[in-house]
């Protein structure tokens, strides 16, 4: 899986490369071996899918309406020969997020939530909304459902493991800032786990984006689980080397190996035999 904050997927004829976006975006998946992408800051209007064939992805995306301003928006890449397999389309929920639930194995499902949330100078209003709405997808998915939770969440969570315990590792970026707060309090309050603080690794493989005026590296762009499940994820990195689509975010892909629950079937109770012994006195 990945999340990716693409800045725009809208075609722009002023670029010197006459590739469509999506097809760039789509190449840049394929040599990271990503299966879903999560995608943020879509800018494109309405909703819609578009296929890529020689690139292999499936684009689905939401955003506002054709009549308002193209801001935000988000979506999901696909890979063909999984977007072919799904039982259920992605779903749009608003222009901030986008759901997808995929079949694992017989009665087993995975949700997979794609955010792009708002950014720290947004007002309280937006930011509100924003997290009631996650709350209520959050709610909504079965509790037996494996939980991928992707996006650019415009926050910093710190490294305040002790306060923080099953929410962040000990392997966190700097320190959190308001949005930060909003995330972890969500975060908790659903059992849920933020990867990209669970290994140890070079802040530059943390980090997915550069202030303009500081400098500084953040980590604001997230992959999210369980915590019952954070033993399927082997490793979440930010991939420095994609970086061929204009955008200031780098891509964070997650490998993870998804540990199905087994099926047992409820045996009939046995009732103990009885023996004559009775006959035993003759």
């Amino acid at each position: 899986f990945c999340t990716w904050n693409v800045r725009t997927l809208m075609d722009n004829p002023n670029r010197e490369c006459p590739e469509r976006g999506t097809a760039i975006v789509s190449r840049e998946l394929a040599r990271y071996n990503i299966n879903v992408a999560a995608l943020s800051e879509t800018q494109l209007p309405a909703e819609g899918q578009l296929r890529e064939e020689e690139g292999g992805y499936t684009f689905f995306w939401k955003g506002k309406p054709e009549e308002d301003r193209r801001i935000h928006g988000v979506g999901f890449a696909i890979k063909n020969r999984i977007a072919d397999l799904l039982t259920e389309l992605p779903i749009g929920i608003n222009e901030r997020l986008m759901t997808l639930r995929l079949q694992l194995s017989g009665n087993q499902w995975a949700t997979i939530i794609s955010t792009y949330a708002p950014t720290l100078d947004a007002t309280d209003d937006s930011k509100e909304f924003f997290y009631a709405n996650l709350d209520a997808v959050l709610a909504a998915v079965p509790k037996q459902d494996k939980l991928i939770l992707l996006g650019d969440f415009n926050a910093r969570v710190g490294r305040d493991y002790p306060l923080w315990k099953d929410t962040i590792g000990k392997e966190g970026v700097g320190k959190s800032n308001a949005n930060g707060l909003l995330l972890l309090t969500k975060c908790t309050e659903h059992g849920l786990t933020i990867s990209n603080t669970l290994f140890r690794q070079k802040d530059k493989y943390k980090t997915t984006w550069k202030h303009p005026r500081s400098k500084h590296w953040h980590l604001l762009d997230y992959v999210i689980v369980r915590a019952r499940d954070r033993k399927d994820v082997h490793i979440t990195r930010a991939m420095r080397g994609a970086n061929d689509c204009w955008t200031d975010h780098r891509l964070v892909r997650s490998s993870m190996s998804i540990r199905l629950a087994p099926k047992y079937r409820r045996s009939s109770k046995k009732s103990r035999r009885r023996f004559t012994i009775h006959t035993l006195q003759d």
